[in-house]
C-alpha cells in the first residue's frame, strides 16, 4: 500500500506536485527494490479510484503487487512482440504521435487515447525513450511526469461534474525477461460511458474478448483534451 496523503479523501490526481513528485520517487524505489528480491518475476504499481471500480478505502492511495510469475497481459505483450518486432512500442508511440488521438505531450512523455481503445474512456502514457520500468527513469522524467500526469488526471475529473472511477495501471517489463522491449507505460481506463451510465461487459466482450465501444478514439481524445483545458483554466 502507498498512501499518497494523510488526507482522509482525494486520489493521485488532488495531490500537489511535490507530493506527486514523492510518490512517483517511492514507485521507483519499491519497485527496484521488490526487484531484487529472490523469486519476483514482474512488479506492478496502480490506483484504484471510485466505489464503482470496488474501492472500500476513501484515502488516497495506490497498491503496488510483486508477482511470482509473469502476468497474462504481459505475456500476451511478449507474444505480440516476438510475432510483430522488437521496436513495437517506439512504432506504436510513433503512429500515435502522429494522429488526433494525442491528449499530452511534454519533452519526455505523451499521452493518447489508443487507436484501439476498448472502454469508453481509455488513455495511455507512454515515456518517449525506451524505459523497462519506473526504476529506470531519469531525474528529468520523473520531473516532467509528476505535472503532466496531474494535468491528465484533472482532465479525466473535468469530463463530468463528479469524480470519474478508474483503473491507473502502470505497465512495466518482467524483472528478468523482455527488458529491451517491453516498455514502461501507464494505461488509464474507466468503465464511465456517461455523467451517469457505466459500461459493464456484455455477451461480445466478456465471452468473446470482442471489444465494441459507444466512442471513437478520435472523439474520445478531443473530449479529454477539451477537459484538461477546462481544468488547467478553473486551476488558474
Amino acid at each position: 500500500m502507498v498512501c499518497f496523503s494523510p488526507d482522509h479523501s482525494g486520489s493521485f490526481g488532488t495531490q500537489t506536485t511535490t507530493r506527486a513528485r514523492t510518490v512517483i520517487e517511492a514507485w521507483a524505489d519499491r519497485t527496484a527494490a521488490l526487484s531484487r528480491l529472490p523469486g519476483i518475476e514482474q512488479v506492478f504499481p496502480f490506483e484504484n479510484r471510485g466505489a464503482a471500480i470496488g474501492v472500500t478505502l476513501p484515502h488516497p492511495h495506490g497498491q503496488i503487487y510483486a508477482y511470482p510469475y509473469i502476468t497474462p497481459r504481459t505475456a500476451r505483450t511478449l507474444e505480440s512482440i516476438d510475432r510483430t518486432a522488437p521496436d513495437l512500442f517506439r512504432r506504436i508511440l510513433d503512429l500515435e504521435q502522429a494522429s488526433e488521438r494525442v491528449v499530452l505531450q511534454g519533452a519526455h512523455w505523451t499521452a493518447f487515447v489508443p487507436f484501439a481503445a476498448r472502454w469508453p474512456l481509455e488513455v495511455h502514457l507512454l515515456p518517449h525513450r525506451h524505459v523497462p520500468d519506473l526504476a529506470e527513469t531519469t531525474e528529468a522524467e520523473r520531473d516532467e511526469l509528476a505535472p503532466l500526469y496531474l494535468t491528465l488526471l484533472r482532465g479525466v475529473d473535468a469530463l463530468y461534474e463528479t469524480p470519474t472511477p478508474y483503473i491507473a495501471a502502470w505497465h512495466q517489463a518482467p524483472v528478468h525477461v523482455g527488458r529491451d522491449t517491453v516498455r514502461l507505460h501507464l494505461q488509464l481506463t474507466s468503465p464511465r460511458r456517461a455523467a451517469d451510465k457505466l459500461k459493464f461487459l456484455a455477451g461480445s466482450e466478456a465471452a468473446m474478448w470482442a471489444w465494441a465501444t459507444e466512442i471513437t478514439p478520435e472523439d474520445g481524445a478531443a473530449r479529454l483534451r477539451e477537459a484538461v483545458q477546462r481544468a488547467a483554466e478553473s486551476a488558474a
